[in-house]
């Protein structure tokens, strides 16, 4: 363990007044559009950005639930790596080796935005203790197939899930607005870009950045 997070586990994980701060869903793109050197890209960055100091130090100070779901098109959505609880840096570390590791499930199929929220938003039902409920889901291009996308947001609006999301353009440079009109919903939801997949490991750890630390930098 560095010395960082040494100090980090004597300073900072004071325990909180409740068990869970935030369960974080991660939904990554395995549609056909995605070839297979932009997946490991895309679990490469992931498993990174949750090993930066300053976001795995925020889950295991919120004793965050995360879990990992590759989704595509329709009735093809699977949770690869059920919800761990990051109560130390070994879990973090653990977790973020499973994700790099993880096989892909599907190759060839279309994008079905709107299943792979409604089939994760179900999930949280194993989770219910914890504050915050929220899906990160990425994706390369607008849903195909399936539900619409703001066709859940009712629901995920009533069962309290934000949804968040990191559109990469490798092809289609509309995709952001795309995702911010029909694919976020909740208080605070919002959108970051990637120009490209070669752009999305930096993306992804802001992204994480801004999730994780939103209301762990607040707990006393």
């Amino acid at each position: 363990m560095t010395l960082f997070r040494t100090l980090a586990t004597c300073v900072c994980l004071s325990p909180p007044a409740y068990a869970c701060d935030l369960a974080l869903a991660l939904a990554v793109d395995v549609s056909g559009s995605v070839d297979s050197t932009e997946y490991r890209i895309q679990m490469d960055g992931l498993a990174a950005g949750l090993r930066d100091p300053i976001v795995s130090e925020a889950l295991v100070r919120g004793r965050a639930q995360v879990m990992l779901v590759q989704w595509t098109g329709s009735s093809r959505q699977q949770v690869t790596v059920p919800w761990t609880r990051i109560d130390s840096f070994e879990a973090i570390d653990q977790f973020a080796d499973r994700v790099g590791n993880d096989p892909r499930v599907w190759r060839n199929f279309s994008t079905a935005i709107g299943e792979a929220l409604e089939t994760t938003m179900a999930y949280f039902d194993e989770v219910a203790e914890c504050e915050r409920h929220l899906i990160d889901i990425s994706g390369d291009g607008v849903s195909n197939e399936g539900i619409e996308p703001s066709e859940v947001h009712r629901i995920l609006r009533t069962r309290g899930v934000t949804v968040n999301a990191i559109a990469i353009e490798e092809t289609e440079p509309d995709l952001t607005a795309y995702f911010f009109e029909n694919v976020i919903v909740g208080e605070g939801a919002f959108v970051v870009s990637a120009s490209g997949f070669a752009d999305y490991p930096a993306r992804i750890r802001k992204k994480l950045l801004r999730e994780v630390t939103q209301q762990t930098a607040e707990l006393k």
